[in-house]
């Protein structure tokens, strides 16, 4: 059995835990809103249609913020086509992803479904097809109190108080080829500035994200971000990252380290941002939004693309990829990675919400249940509080084809002085070995220490997935043989794990 160790010290923080860390993503794709979050007739449909058992999964989750309604969906969208009567709304073509778009769903819905969820909405604009006008019509629409044009067809439309929507995206992805109405860093970097310069005209506190590169492949990566960075410094509170991970070419033990790619997309976006910052000799610091990330097989999605339905359908399924335990113990990875940025990432939303790469699935007139991946996100949500804690794990390291050397102990923790609790997620990344891990304490104030809850997420079989047959399949189980002893945390994780502990200081 391998052993690895770290030490935890209140002095050594990061930043206080950003709630909206814990964000995830709705998009007009698939079967994500339609057959999702909305079904009329589905034996658990409130009165606005919503799905009840979706609610209830997205409440356990730990969601704080959902971006809506894309993604590549919003490059193409008429925002006005979601309000007034359904019954005359248009249908319209979504070039993104092939399909029909009802507008059944529009802004006004999907607040109410937000409220119901008790999460903060931040609001996609399309950029890519629209402009500077259409962006201040949507914000108009959407939080002006009443008197002018917009205010009033809202309030005619039912929705009397404005939405009070704080974040807004500055358009989705327009680095990209694929996206509709793609630009270079400048076109797009003078019309986020020009945009957001006019929205802060109407609403000086709104909260600006700058478009940031899809990936950190792209060609363009960094240099993108400072071209826009340099249009948009002053005008924007953000910049946004997207990233995908999975098992390239059957390479599990790089898919197991994917959060050491997020820790350089992060660590360089950063570094790009200061270097503007610097460069405009500005004290202002540009956070990031990390509006995008999850466990993807989208060499499987690009593979499928030819055998796509050259028909025009509402609500296809479009990539409801089927989770299993290593996964899981990635996700939780990344989470952890996104935690230990926390001084700089105080955004972050995990795509989507609902069936499409999602952590929750449903059917048709169906069940709801949970994938593996939901269960590291619900759990972390749930503990994470207070400040994040500088780690820095002592232990055994693994080659990897992609990453070199990487540790196999990867770990955060946080530490709520107020309530006297100390959280710590950790994974394992090996293939086939145990370890032993050892927290000493006794930087913390003196005290009797105990172990309120810990949990493991790991299976012998690491493909198994749950299923509308087999809902809890897979699900966290508590840790056995977790201790304090001597002001010391100890316990065994098993191969390919995730774990978290809630310690109590008394």
């Amino acid at each position: 059995m391998l052993s690895a160790s770290f030490r935890l010290d209140p002095a050594f923080t990061v930043a206080p835990v950003s709630r909206r860390t814990f964000g995830s993503f709705v998009e007009h794709m698939g079967r994500c809103v339609y057959t999702g979050i909305y079904e009329p007739g589905h034996p658990t449909a409130d009165g606005d249609g919503f799905r009840e058992d979706v609610l209830a999964l997205t409440r356990e989750l730990g969601v704080s913020l959902v971006r809506y309604p894309g993604g590549n969906f919003v490059s193409g969208y008429r925002w006005e086509d979601g309000i007034g009567p359904v019954s005359e709304r248009p249908v319209r073509r979504d070039l993104a992803w092939h399909s029909l778009e009802t507008n059944e769903v529009g802004i006004d819905e999907f607040v109410k479904w937000a409220d119901k969820a008790g999460v903060e909405v931040m609001y996609a604009l399309n950029l890519g097809t629209r402009g500077v006008q259409e962006a201040l019509d949507a914000h108009e629409y959407i939080n002006q109190p009443d008197r002018t044009h917009l205010a009033e067809l809202r309030r005619a439309n039912g929705s009397e108080k404005p939405y009070g929507i704080r974040m807004f995206c500055l358009g989705n992805e327009l680095d990209g080829p694929w996206q509709t109405g793609h630009k270079t860093a400048a076109e797009y970097g003078r019309l986020a500035a020009e945009t957001a310069r006019a929205l802060r005209s109407a609403d000086a506190d709104l909260e600006l994200v700058a478009v940031g590169s899809s990936s950190s492949s792209m060609p363009t990566f960094a240099a993108w971000e400072a071209e826009v960075l340099e249009h948009t410094y002053d005008a924007v509170d953000y910049i946004s990252a997207h990233a995908y991970y999975e098992p390239l070419n059957g390479d599990v033990a790089s898919f197991l380290a994917s959060a050491v790619d997020m820790d350089h997309f992060v660590d360089s976006v950063v570094a790009t941002a200061d270097s503007v910052g610097a460069k405009l000799k500005s004290k202002k610091r540009i956070m990031v939004s990390f509006d995008e990330w999850n466990v993807w097989r989208q060499s499987d999605f690009e593979a499928s693309l030819g055998n796509l339905s050259s028909e025009w359908r509402i609500a296809p399924r479009v990539i409801e990829d089927r989770y299993d335990v290593t996964d899981a113990v990635v996700v939780g990875n990344l989470l952890i990675s996104l935690l230990r940025h926390s001084d700089r990432v105080t955004a972050a939303c995990q795509a989507q919400l609902v069936n499409v790469i999602a952590p929750i699935r449903s059917e048709p007139d169906g069940p709801a249940w949970r994938q593996t991946i939901f269960h590291p996100f619900a759990i972390t949500s749930r503990l994470a509080r207070g400040k994040v804690l500088r780690v820095e794990p002592h232990g055994p390291v693994y080659e990897t084809a992609r990453f070199g050397e990487v540790p196999v102990i990867d770990a955060v923790a946080t530490h709520d002085e107020e309530a006297g609790e100390i959280s710590v997620f950790v994974v394992n990344r090996s293939q086939d070995e145990a370890v032993t891990l050892s927290v000493p304490l006794g930087s913390f104030e003196q005290g009797t220490f105990t172990v309120a809850e810990a949990w493991t997420l790991t299976d012998d079989d690491l493909s198994a997935s749950n299923t509308a047959d087999d809902p809890d399949r897979v699900v966290p189980v508590a840790a056995e043989g977790v201790v304090v002893e001597d002001g010391e945390l100890r316990l065994a994780l098993p191969a390919v794990s995730w774990s978290a502990i809630r310690v109590t200081l008394q």
